[in-house]
């Protein structure tokens, strides 16, 4: 994608699904006059900039932000023979992993259209009288929200970016900034979503609690060396929706199709499997699963593009993080491949020929099966390619944990414990065991570690990992520990925290050179 097509005067809002955007003419167009002129425009805009967005929680897209992490690795085949090996680079972190990586690119290229549509969205509204127009004021908060944490997931993804203001576009151009601007430019969008989001919202747009809860986020994730990390204004943030209206919900809850949107829910993204599939159990389920119960019909089968580490699905005994009695284990991870009656078997992926690599029976991501694909299920769609379960973006006890982790750091960690153990008695079917119960008398620096692994516990497989570690600093520290592919290349160093701008980029961007590359990618 080039950088500096993003602000033309006629933009694309129909985004491709691949490949250079900018090699179409625009069938749908925006431009600055009509913002200004139209509103049903810029809600029209809107909608379309959260389906964009949605697209990076579809299919393969989901993955791409979970592997190479200490709680998800990439499947043994897709590890080791896919694409020419060149798969296995987001686990191994050798020199596969480059800029031309089609892996690498693709997240680049699926943000950054949005964000520049959001921008010139900011730029047409920025001036109106917003305190006097409720609906104005909401299209420039959501905007505003938008390119804030689509901002924040590039630059914890790839370092420094580009920043995208209309209004300062001959100034800034489209080279790559200093991360204190960026995040300095993240933590003022926020600030505005926060300030001219609703109380409400339809579902999957955003509010000022998703606005507050992300602003809570940036304030923690912002790197220290800008200055800007600031967790008292983390913790205000947060408690903004600690404080709000929502309360946690029966766990095996929040992944029942039958359930959706609950009482829990910040922002969800909204899929159907009928009109729009998530297809995310395709990528996560077993092939195993599929090559022995007759293909694509069984719920749980797929092609383990994603599966946990051992560390992930393993017990506390066993070197794990799972501890007896926690309910979140076996509602988030499929341990068993019975079928009707019958045992999955390898047989079908011997040809794969990887040995005692082989993991289809080991265990799986389970959140996002979704049984209305089964062909014994009676909804006529039989393929789990459809899967189409919500996906929680935004929960209540995920801001309940970041919320805690604000406390602990600002020397609260008795206040902090107590929060951690309303979510953890939840995981014990709101009865937590007193051996089970964290003791306020923990230690900061103890607390601080439980809390990451807590995170896990609660989060798993729904994308937090890899921000959490980004964020920490412990990235490179986690994946040698527990990624199976990390350990066996051996050589991951502290440059591969980030990945490579992609070349595509560098190839058509006047003011990103190779020289601009990443440390390590030069």
């Amino acid at each position: 994608m080039k950088l500096q097509n993003i602000l033309i005067a006629v933009f694309v809002i129909a985004l491709s699904s691949c490949g250079d955007f900018l090699d179409e003419r625009p069938k749908t167009s925006l431009t600055e006059a009509d913002v200004y002129s139209d509103t049903t425009k810029v809600e029209s805009t809107l909608k379309k900039l959260y389906s964009n967005w949605e697209g990076v929680f579809k299919d393969r897209h989901l993955w791409e932000c979970m592997v190479g992490t200490d709680e998800i690795q990439s499947g043994a085949y897709q590890a080791l023979m896919e694409d020419n090996n060149r798969r296995g680079a987001l686990d191994m972190y050798n020199a596969l992993l480059t800029a031309e990586l089609s892996y690498i690119t693709e997240p680049w290229e699926k943000r950054w259209p949005s964000v520049g549509e959001a921008a010139k969205i900011i730029n047409a509204l920025k001036d109106a009288n917003l305190s006097q127009n409720a609906d104005i004021a909401r299209m420039y908060g959501e905007a505003c929200f938008i390119r804030g944490c689509l901002n924040m997931e590039l630059t914890m993804l790839y370092g420094r970016i580009p920043i995208i203001d209309v209004a300062r576009a001959g100034e800034l151009g489209y080279g790559r900034k200093p991360l204190k601007d960026v995040w300095q430019f993240i933590i003022s969008d926020l600030e505005h979503a926060a300030q001219y989001c609703p109380e409400k919202n339809e579902p999957q747009r955003a509010t000022r609690y998703a606005a507050s809860m992300m602003l809570g986020y940036a304030h923690m994730s912002a790197p220290e060396d800008t200055g800007l990390r600031n967790f008292a204004k983390a913790a205000d943030a947060l408690k903004v929706v600690v404080d709000g209206p929502f309360q946690l919900v029966a766990y095996a809850d929040l992944f029942d199709y039958e359930k959706p949107n609950t009482k829990e829910s910040i922002f969800e993204w909204q899929f159907d499997p009928q009109t729009n599939p998530n297809q995310l159990q395709f990528q996560l389920g077993s092939r195993a699963a599929q090559n022995s119960f007759g293909g694509d019909g069984c719920y749980f089968a797929g092609y383990d593009h994603a599966v946990p580490t051992e560390w992930a699905y393993s017990g506390v005994a066993d070197g794990g993080i799972w501890e007896d009695g926690d309910l979140r284990k076996n509602i988030s991870i499929r341990y068993d491949y019975t079928y009707m009656g019958i045992a999955a078997t390898l047989n079908g992926c011997l040809w794969e020929n990887i040995g005692e690599d082989h993991d289809e029976l080991k265990p799986h991501i389970k959140k996002y099966e979704d049984y209305r694909t089964d062909q014994f299920s009676s909804f006529g769609i039989n393929n789990m390619w459809h899967s189409g379960k919500n996906i929680p973006y935004l929960r209540y006890a995920n801001a309940m944990l970041l919320y805690a982790e604000c406390l602990n750091e600002q020397g609260q960690t008795a206040a902090a414990v107590n929060v951690v153990n309303k979510v953890r008695s939840r995981a014990w079917g709101n009865s937590l065991p007193a051996d089970k119960a964290w003791s306020e008398s923990m230690s900061q620096s103890q607390f601080r570690t439980d809390v990451m692994t807590e995170r896990v516990r609660e989060l798993f497989g729904e994308r937090w990992r890899k921000f959490d570690l980004v964020r920490t600093g412990k990235l490179v520290e986690a994946a040698q520990a527990h990624n199976k592919w990390t350990k066996r290349s051996g050589t991951i160093q502290a440059f591969n925290a980030l990945w490579p701008i992609p070349q595509t980029e560098i190839n058509q961007n006047a003011d990103i050179s190779q020289k601009d590359q990443n440390e390590g990618y030069r």
